[in-house]
């Protein structure tokens, strides 16, 4: 292809949106390494900071979500929306882009807007089993709409539609090879099952609670744990590395290591996270958070624990914990099938199949 292409990523709020964001954009630097490249996000949010780490320009627009209950901060949406549609549109003249990709969060709803309105090709990646809102409008206009879960043609149009899978640290795929320098690392008695504990990078209160209250339980079970707790929860629970077998991370830098190491894993549902632990294969009990858009939390873990691949404990539901708990350690027969079960779903080449349908985008144009 001996054009420029000039490549709009727009993606951005949380992790689960920028991460994806990110490897795609990798995966087509490798493809196209004189490619032009600029991300759009929100002001203040973390994508301002993550995507320069990861070596990409930035623009942001001053937007942000409509709250769910009625608030003060709602009546400022209007506003934020034609600023950030009139920005995004000044950002697209300047830039040309040759195509535009959105991966969810709230600035990828403007960018997008105004990149089919001026015919810009625009492809979409929906992470979780349940849309927001956002990438249903856009899907009217998007050419294309990875996703990563089955029956989303009850939202978005079906010859549009590609199964792909959300993108994953590729370092994953080898983590079984690297058990014994898991548990070297984090200094884990080797004649003792380990239990991971995962929150998110900010971390998840009810999921921390309910481990602090547990911990004489996990005790009496003879596990460790390597718990991290996020980074708004750390100065309440770090003191608990002083008890024997529990280790507290405000967040884990090595998530291979981490994932090697584990016998059962404890987590929240967000569609990153799931994606991983498909890849992953681990025994998993599912708590979602239910105070995400559309409890699409709680969807995530639904669709793999209705095909077996994973114990499902709703926030509502924590005090049967210990007994879920205890049973699923006792049964090696249900670990092993949760196991295969899970690993089933993975879909280890997403990047690469997104990548190749924004090459065929590309080839039209």
């Amino acid at each position: 292809m001996k054009r420029s292409i000039n490549i709009l990523i727009s993606g951005g709020g949380t992790g689960g949106h920028i991460y994806p964001a990110i490897a795609i954009a990798n995966e087509l630097k490798l493809r196209y390494p004189k490619a032009k490249f600029l991300f759009v996000g929100a002001k203040d949010k973390m994508e301002m900071e993550k995507v320069p780490q990861a070596g990409y320009e930035i623009k942001g627009l001053w937007i942000s979500g409509i709250q769910r209950k009625l608030t003060l901060k709602n009546l400022s949406f209007p506003f934020k929306l034609i600023s950030s549609l009139w920005k995004a549109s000044r950002i697209i003249r300047k830039f040309k882009p040759t195509i535009a990709i959105g991966t969810g969060g709230f600035a990828s709803g403007p960018t997008l807007i105004v990149a089919s309105s001026k015919g810009i090709p625009t492809l979409i990646q929906e992470q979780n089993s349940y849309p927001g809102i956002t990438n249903k409008i856009l899907s009217k206009k998007a050419k294309s709409i990875c996703v990563a879960y089955d029956h989303l043609e009850r939202f978005f149009p079906v010859d549009k539609i590609v199964k792909t899978g959300n993108p994953v640290r590729q370092d994953l795929l080898t983590i079984h090879h690297k058990t014994e320098e898991a548990k070297a690392f984090f200094k884990l008695d080797a004649t003792k099952k380990t239990i991971l504990i995962l929150g998110g990078s900010l971390g998840a209160r009810r999921i921390n609670q309910l481990i602090e209250a547990q911990l004489d339980f996990f005790k009496n079970q003879e596990v460790q744990l390597i718990w991290q707790c996020g980074a708004f929860y750390i100065d309440e629970y770090q003191k608990y590395n002083e008890n024997k077998n529990v280790q507290v991370h405000q967040f884990l830098n090595r998530m291979d290591l981490a994932y090697a190491a584990a016998d059962v894993i404890i987590s929240r549902a967000g569609a990153s996270s799931v994606s991983e632990l498909c890849i992953v294969g681990k025994p998993t009990i599912f708590i979602p958070s239910p105070n995400v858009a559309e409890d699409h939390q709680t969807k995530n873990a639904k669709s793999i624990a209705d095909k077996h691949g994973a114990i499902l404990l709703k926030e509502s539901e924590l005090e049967t914990f210990p007994i879920v708990f205890e049973t699923l350690m006792k049964d090696k027969g249900k670990q092993q099938s949760l196991s295969e079960n899970i690993k089933g779903l993975a879909l280890p080449n997403a990047t690469s199949q997104i990548v190749n349908e924004i090459e065929k985008l590309l080839n039209k144009e």
